[in-house]
């Protein structure tokens, strides 16, 4: 494998393309046509468009990106994640026209993809599943309540072909039931064109903890260890951490035990990401979904084991060797990461595209990553995720780790447009923070401390 077309743009693109390069491999970046002048494009040795602004039109335009892939020579494509990342038919399709899809195989997206079925072969590998209902279509609510009073309140509306947080609700007593079932039902069909929903136990006091699996295609697979990612906004992840300084080591052996046996029932193939709801008051932990495609934080992972997940994926797909894929070195230290956005927490996390007007990140501060898609002078437009960079830290332990986190977000100056960097500082400076790990409703419980300071000075 020479050349490598990558299905994406922004940090992730940068992201796989740095490793590409340190490895000898060609990268071909495609762009929309609000993307022309775009870090990505000027990063790849090609670069080809392949469409209007919208992502349905350009970066999910299948036929494009093959056409994209044949012009230019790759041999592989490599989806990053969102966008076609988890898209079973476009991973066929890539295998169809002689190309190597970088990924696990289809029959896993689509296993995985449908939450209730994932939940079904995650029981059956003997993985710990939460209290949950079948599948509705979201029109005969008489079954909905039934299973409802089953389950018990406060429970989750989700939708079966849900992730990412998107098509969820909780529902804390009967009366809401309805209306968040025929809501959850409108969006999922939207986003995912699959309106099913399910009911699941809603844990109180939980804590979101994810592992992170490599798996060879041939029944053997490993665990790389834990991830937290409690710190959550409307669902979605803001700050992760690792190791899981909340996962006591017993708890830490049977996680990855649990995930490692999906992984080898599933039959695995390349990286992913088990995820689990753990009980913060009794430490027992319930399988959630698994994310078929490499994780946004991974590079938390990467920091603490000494390891390049890309590189792994890479290698898995030339047919090397596979026994040093599955090597899970011991965690050195403690890193996180946290996620700035172009958005306004004040006003729920709204989007604030526009241009950067002025950008400096801490790149070359002792144990400190960055990975970004952006440049001083780009626009952040309303197409695609506001998402401006990810900045991760190490440090001997959480404590340290917080404290380089904290002087790399304060050293960082973001101009012309509303961020969330004001957030970040706030939430790792609060002392529930600092003390220990958090529950998932850390930032609803205390949003309006987490919002109240304005961001740092230039």
């Amino acid at each position: 494998m020479n050349k490598v077309l990558i299905a994406n743009r922004g940090e992730i693109a940068c992201r796989i393309m740095r490793t590409c390069r340190r490895l000898g491999i060609a990268t071909v970046a495609v762009y929309s046509e609000a993307d022309a002048d775009a870090l990505h494009v000027a990063e790849a040795d090609e670069a080809v468009p392949v469409g209007p602004a919208p992502a349905p039109q350009s970066y999910m335009n299948r036929a494009a990106l093959l056409v994209a892939a044949k012009q230019t020579g790759a041999r592989a494509i490599h989806p990053g994640y969102g966008f076609l990342s988890e898209n079973a038919a476009f991973a066929e399709e890539v295998a169809a026209a002689g190309l190597t899809w970088i990924g696990p195989r289809p029959t896993s997206i689509r296993d995985m993809g449908d939450k209730a079925r994932a939940r079904d072969i995650a029981a059956g590998a003997g993985v710990p599943v939460l209290p949950a209902s079948k599948t509705f279509e979201g029109e005969d609510m008489a079954p909905v309540m039934a299973a409802a009073e089953t389950i018990g309140f406060p429970l989750l509306v989700k939708a079966a072909g849900g992730g990412g947080g998107i098509g969820m609700r909780r529902v804390d007593t009967p009366d809401k039931l309805e209306a968040a079932v025929r809501a959850t039902h409108g969006q999922a069909q939207r986003a995912f064109h699959n309106g099913r929903v399910y009911l699941e136990k809603f844990i109180r006091r939980a804590r979101h903890i994810e592992v992170q699996v490599f798996g060879t295609g041939d029944g053997r697979a490993a665990a790389l260890w834990e991830r937290d990612c409690s710190v959550q906004r409307r669902f979605q992840k803001v700050i992760e951490e690792a190791p899981s300084a909340g996962v006591s080591a017993d708890h830490h052996r049977q996680m990855s035990a649990a995930a490692v046996a999906l992984a080898k029932a599933e039959q695995y193939h390349c990286a992913g990401t088990v995820e689990f709801i753990a009980d913060a008051d009794t430490g027992d932990f319930y399988f959630l979904e698994m994310n078929t495609r490499i994780q946004v934080e991974h590079g938390v992972t990467e920091m603490v084991l000494g390891i390049d997940l890309v590189e792994r994926q890479l290698a898995l797909a030339m047919d090397g060797p596979t026994d040093a894929l599955l090597s899970s070195p011991d965690p050195d230290g403690f890193a996180i990461e946290a996620r700035i956005y172009a958005e306004n927490p004040a006003k729920k996390f709204l989007p604030q595209p526009g241009t950067l007007e002025n950008l400096i990140l801490p790149t070359g501060m002792a144990g400190v990553r960055v990975d970004t898609g952006v440049r001083a002078g780009d626009k952040v437009t309303p197409f695609y995720d506001p998402l401006i960079a990810k900045v991760m830290a190490r440090g001997t332990d959480r404590p340290d780790a917080i404290a380089r986190l904290t002087a790399a977000l304060a050293a960082t100056r973001i101009g012309g447009l509303t961020t969330n960097l004001a957030f970040l500082l706030n939430t790792l400076r609060h002392p529930e923070y600092a003390a220990g790990p958090v529950c998932t409703d850390f930032v609803e419980t205390h949003l309006d401390a987490l919002v109240r300071v304005p961001e740092p000075a230039p």
